[in-house]
C-alpha cells in the first residue's frame, strides 16, 4: 500500500473518532451546565478545554461560547467542525482504498454540517451533537462491513484505537481530582457512552474505583482503554512485514504498545486512585509518541533526491579530453 494511502486512512480513523468523542463530552458538559444552577459554567467550560486541548479566551464561558468553539469553529482548533473537514479531505486523497459508502457518509455529514449549525443556534447544540454521534457510529459501520480486512483496514483500525486511547484518558483526567462518591463519575461513564453496560457489569454498583476499572483495564468493552490499545496492537502486528520474531517486537511503536498495554494487564485493580493523575498523564504521553512513532515507521517517505547535472559543459569538456 502507498505510504500516502494508509496515512490518509489512519487520520480518518483518527478524525472520525476524535469528532464522536468531541461531540459526546460536550454533550454531557451542555446537559450539566444546562440543568444544574450550582456549577459555574466558566469554570466548568476551561475545564473541558483543557482536557481537549484547546486554548482558553479570556473573555467568560457559556454553554453557547463553549460550543463555538469545541463544536462550530473552523479555525483550525480541532474543532467537530474541523475533524470533520480534515477526515474528508484525506477520504477524498485516498478514493482508491476506500468504499464508495465511506466516501458518501463522509461527504453528506459534511454538507450537512450548516444546515445542522443553524438548527443548534435556534434550537440548541444537543441535537447538533446527536447528529455527529450517529453519523460516526454509521461511518464505523460502513467501514465495518464494505472494507476487506487487509492493511488499508488495519492503518483504519489503528488510527481509531490510538485516538480512543487519547480521548478516554483524557476524559478521565478531569475527573482525577474529584471525591471517589462525586457524582460527576456517573458523567464519565455516559460521555463514553458506557453507563449502562457498566450497570449491567456491576450490578448497578457505583463508585470512582469501579468506574477507573472499567475504563481503563475492562477486557470486553471496546471504548475501554486497555481494549483500544490491545486492537492498536493487534493491527500492528498483523502489518509487521516479519511477525514472530525471535526477539520480540523491533519496531518503537510495537514496543510503546506493548509496555502500554502490559502496564494496565498487570495493575492491581485495587490501586487505580493512588496516583490516578500522574499515571493517566503517562498514558497521554505514551499516544503522542506512539503517533510518532507510527508516522515514522510508516508514512515518512524517503526524501527527495535531486539528480546531479551530469550533462553539463564542464563534464562534457573534461569527457572529450579523456577521450
Amino acid at each position: 500500500m502507498l505510504a500516502r494511502n494508509a496515512e490518509s486512512l489512519y487520520w480518518i480513523g483518527r478524525y472520525v473518532e476524535r469528532a464522536d468523542d468531541t461531540a459526546r463530552i460536550l454533550d454531557i458538559t451542555v446537559h450539566q451546565l444546562l440543568e444544574d444552577a450550582t456549577v459555574d459554567p466558566d469554570h466548568t467550560s476551561r475545564i473541558l478545554l483543557r482536557v481537549l486541548g484547546f486554548e482558553e479566551p479570556d473573555e467568560r464561558l457559556d454553554v453557547w461560547s463553549l460550543t463555538e468553539l469545541v463544536a462550530f469553529s473552523r479555525e483550525g482548533s480541532g474543532s467537530i467542525i474541523d475533524s470533520l473537514a480534515s477526515a474528508r479531505e484525506n477520504a477524498r486523497g485516498a478514493r482508491e482504498v476506500t468504499s464508495s459508502e465511506m466516501w458518501e457518509c463522509l461527504n453528506t455529514t459534511y454538507n450537512a454540517l450548516n444546515e445542522r449549525v443553524r438548527a443548534a443556534k435556534r434550537l440548541g447544540p444537543h441535537e447538533f451533537l446527536t447528529f455527529i454521534e450517529e453519523r460516526a457510529a454509521m461511518f464505523a459501520g460502513l467501514s465495518d462491513s464494505t472494507l476487506s480486512r487487509d492493511d488499508g483496514y488495519r492503518f483504519l483500525i489503528l488510527g481509531r484505537s490510538v485516538e480512543r486511547v487519547d480521548m478516554t484518558v483524557r476524559l478521565l483526567l478531569a475527573r482525577a481530582g474529584d471525591r471517589p462518591s462525586s457524582p460527576a463519575w456517573v458523567t464519565v461513564l455516559r460521555s463514553a457512552g458506557a453507563h449502562d453496560t457498566y450497570l449491567r457489569t456491576y450490578r448497578g454498583a457505583l463508585d470512582a474505583q469501579r468506574v477507573l476499572e472499567f475504563m481503563l483495564l475492562d477486557r470486553l468493552f471496546p471504548r475501554s482503554v486497555f481494549y483500544a490499545l490491545t486492537q492498536a496492537e493487534h493491527s500492528l502486528d498483523r502489518l509487521d512485514q516479519h511477525p514472530n520474531s525471535r526477539v520480540g517486537a523491533r519496531a518503537e511503536a510495537q514496543r510503546l504498545l506493548g509496555r502500554a498495554r502490559s502496564e494496565l494487564e498487570f495493575l492491581q485493580p485495587g490501586v487505580l486512585l493512588e496516583d490516578l493523575q500522574e499515571r493517566l498523564m503517562d498514558l497521554q504521553e505514551i499516544c503522542r509518541e506512539i503517533g510518532e512513532a507510527i508516522s515514522t515507521q510508516y508514512f515518512h517517505a524517503a526524501p527527495w533526491v535531486a539528480w546531479t547535472d551530469a550533462g553539463s559543459s564542464s563534464d562534457e569538456a573534461q569527457l572529450e579530453g579523456e577521450l
